[in-house]
């Protein structure tokens, strides 16, 4: 499973939704720096591929940062998101 994680402007939690395939992932991942870049949309759908049901929709203008990265499975914990010096 692989997250699409963003960061939104006066916010300390941030949004995330999940895709099953990288490949989702990457496409989201780069549709959502598109807008980001262009200013278009100015109203961001996102849904989840794991917890149905699950939308958001967010101004463009209001996102920060976005981040993907590899949540592992078989522990049910995430790979450390962001930048980090420790092995």
């Amino acid at each position: 499973m692989y997250v699409i994680e963003l960061t939104l402007r006066m916010s300390p939690i941030p949004v995330s939704v999940q895709r099953k395939e990288p490949s989702d992932a990457e496409a989201l991942y780069q549709r959502i720096r598109q807008a980001i870049d262009h200013g278009q949309p100015r109203l961001l759908d996102l849904t989840c591929e794991k917890v149905e049901g699950k939308k958001a929709a967010l101004p463009i203008n209001e996102v920060l940062a976005v981040q993907l990265y590899e949540k592992a499975s078989a522990t049910g914990g995430s790979k450390r998101p962001g930048f980090s010096v420790d092995p």
